[in-house]
């Protein structure tokens, strides 16, 4: 981040921090549990203050000046944590307009029957969003979900890195770039 001024890096480290804030679910609040069905102290859920309205509109511009910063002006989001990430950006004032999609599963078998929805270009370079970086697995299904439809992925941006899971090492090691808001270092009972 040396390219940052003080007050621009100050901003990003106040932006994560009431993200993080709004997002964080403790074991004491709700029952949590991991993919595995296990019980877990802490989960962050991005959903909950991007939806809110109030955090959406300063989420959108930074990422979206995060994006034009890489000359990228498509995006695409796979899973619900990228959704309002996706509409975010793409409903910014920044100019020209980016172009936004999403990723199914699988195809569609009726109608279009697209693997990825929305106005991106095979022609022009795409960054996938999503609100976290774990391990970088849904990441790289995402990826290669895109490489099968003929898209040129070049990176990945997301609001957290969970930087001991080794997510970006993983996409890293297929050329890719991979920027996020913050790199948190937490672990289970931190």
């Amino acid at each position: 981040m040396s390219d940052l001024s003080s007050t621009t890096y100050n901003g990003l480290v106040d932006l994560g921090r009431r993200l993080y804030d709004l997002a964080l679910v403790r074991s004491d609040q709700e029952d949590i549990t991991d993919p595995r069905g296990q019980p877990i102290g802490w989960l962050l859920d991005t959903r909950i203050p991007m939806l809110s309205g109030h955090l959406m509109p300063e989420v959108g511009h930074v990422l979206g000046e995060r994006l034009r910063a890489k000359n990228v002006d498509q995006l695409v989001g796979f899973g619900f944590g990228s959704y309002a990430l996706v509409a975010s950006v793409v409903a910014t004032s920044i100019s020209p307009p980016f172009m936004g999609g999403f990723i199914r599963d699988e195809r569609k078998q009726h109608g279009r029957r697209r693997l990825v929805e929305g106005p991106i270009l095979r022609d022009r370079p795409v960054v996938l969003i999503d609100d976290i970086l774990n391990s970088g697995r849904s990441a790289l299904k995402a990826v290669a979900l895109l490489q099968q439809d003929g898209f040129q992925v070049v990176g990945m941006m997301c609001l957290f890195n969970f930087a001991w899971s080794g997510g970006r090492a993983r996409l890293e090691d297929h050329g890719l770039w991979v920027d996020s808001l913050l790199d948190l270092n937490l672990r289970e009972g931190e």
